[in-house]
């Protein structure tokens, strides 16, 4: 970490504002007119409507995360976590993956931290879920699912089996529809090469407290999402909730219970909840509280953006929709961030902020290979699409969306080979513990026992 006299502008998280708006920021400033600091606890940013798509093996997982360092030039960037801020003295306190903690100084702070996985204390949840927010999840998911399979082909305790090849996915939004369809289009195609596993030995079943799936989408394309992934044999309990999942006996408010070693959690979002100790304004939500030039309400050198901000919509507001709040998606991430960039370095330099005002232009799901819905608004009109097309939507939108052209161009790559390659189906479960079998070689041999008697030859040599 470098100390300079120039004054500091601090982004806490490296995610998909922290990335852009620090980029925007690297850009519009003059040389050497501040020093631009991003703290993450990784040193990568994950594109994350692609991890239903790398979870089921059609993008390679690194393809869908950007290297900060490489990306964002010209800044700092520190691998740890903000634990606390002192806003009077204006001082972060650093927390990195080693050694220890020590006090950061800025001028100017963004708040990027972004979402987590929204839990609730459901008996069994902690130890059995498997939750879909980062890469990492995503390999594990691929491998544990590919690994289910592997076990219900090579055992003959029908229990066994059919545990193993039982998945519950709760949460029907963008996340568990599209990660259940993708998965269960990966389950199918791997399902063609074991000898003892077919198709409709697999149960997959659909949980959420809603009584729609895909809301984002609208309720016609979300009706039709529900029929076509109950076409391909997905079981969907709407207005329901999971009660208890331990050891893998998952029981659901409507009283089913099935037996899964796969449970995956994808109920929603909320905001990081590292954001109640930094002493900012906060909603009812737990949302940092902005107002529409992105500022933090009461601070004029604190900006926030992104899932972990309460942003007016004054589009939606504008058009009559009273406390309209703009959504967490990509779509308004990328927006805020190009924003907030332009109004950090005008506030730097003493000029007025600029307010943040975006009409939504649709949604697009993917549910697995050739299949997905899209909903594209143009001006009052709304272009709703299902099947093939929306799929190849989905495709586009994402494509372009996905942060450098390096990118672009690996995810490109992947999809055209997918074109003429057949789908890997190969667990790499190993890869979670990857020292196991070297320990196993290495660790030194247990000591061999003595005899009884050997041990009372030896009491009497010694007297």
């Amino acid at each position: 970490m470098s100390t300079t006299e120039r004054p500091r502008i601090l982004v806490v998280g490296g995610g998909y504002v922290g990335l852009y708006a620090a980029r925007r920021i690297l850009k519009k400033m003059r040389y050497a007119e501040a020093t631009v600091t991003v703290v993450d606890p990784r040193s990568y940013m994950t594109y994350q409507p692609f991890l239903p798509e790398a979870a089921a093996g059609s993008i390679s997982p690194r393809h869908v995360v950007v290297p900060l360092r490489r990306v964002v030039r010209g800044a700092e960037v520190l691998t740890g976590r903000v634990t606390s801020i002192d806003q009077d003295r204006k001082v972060a306190t650093v927390a990195p993956l080693v050694g220890e903690a020590y006090e950061l100084p800025f001028d100017y702070l963004v708040i990027a931290m972004g979402a987590v996985s929204r839990t609730f204390p459901i008996p069994g949840l902690a130890e059995q879920g498997i939750g879909m927010k980062g890469v990492e999840e995503a390999i594990g998911l691929r491998n544990h699912v590919l690994e289910q399979l592997d076990k219900a082909d090579s055992t003959t305790d029908e229990d066994v089996r059919r545990k193993a090849l039982t998945f519950v996915f709760v949460g029907g939004g963008f996340a568990g529809a599209e990660t259940i369809g993708e998965v269960e289009d990966m389950a199918r195609d791997a399902a063609k090469y074991y000898t003892n596993v077919k198709r409709e030995d697999m149960r997959f079943v659909l949980v959420d407290a809603a009584d729609k799936i895909l809301p984002e989408v609208g309720p016609e394309l979300g009706r039709w999402g529900k029929e076509h992934l109950e076409s391909r044999g997905i079981e969907i309990y709407l207005s329901t909730s999971m009660d208890s999942c331990v050891d893998g006996h998952v029981v659901l408010k409507n009283g089913l219970e099935v037996d899964s070693n796969t449970i995956v959690w994808t109920a929603g979002v909320k905001p990081n909840p590292a954001l109640s100790r930094f002493g900012l304004p906060l909603g009812p939500r737990g949302h940092v509280d902005a107002q529409p030039t992105l500022q933090v309400t009461g601070t004029d050198y604190i900006w926030a953006a992104g899932d972990n901000a309460q942003v007016p919509d004054l589009a939606s507001r504008k058009a009559g929709v009273e406390n309209a709040w703009c959504p967490p998606n990509a779509q308004h991430a990328l927006r805020q961030a190009k924003v907030l960039g332009d109004n950090v370095v005008s506030g730097m330099r003493g000029f007025p902020q600029k307010e943040y005002s975006h009409s939504n232009k649709g949604a697009v799901a993917g549910l697995g290979l050739h299949k997905g819905v899209a909903m594209i608004v143009m001006g009052k009109m709304k272009i709703k699409l299902k099947g093939r097309l929306a799929w190849y939507m989905h495709r586009g939108y994402h494509g372009l969306a996905v942060p450098t052209w390096n990118r672009k161009i690996r995810v490109v790559a992947d999809w055209t080979l997918a074109m003429f390659l057949k789908r890997e189906v190969v667990s790499l479960g190993a890869m979670e513990t990857p020292r196991e079998e070297f320990y196993e070689a290495a660790k030194p041999a247990p000591a061999p026992a003595v005899k009884t008697e050997d041990k009372a030859e030896q009491k009497a040599k010694a007297s």
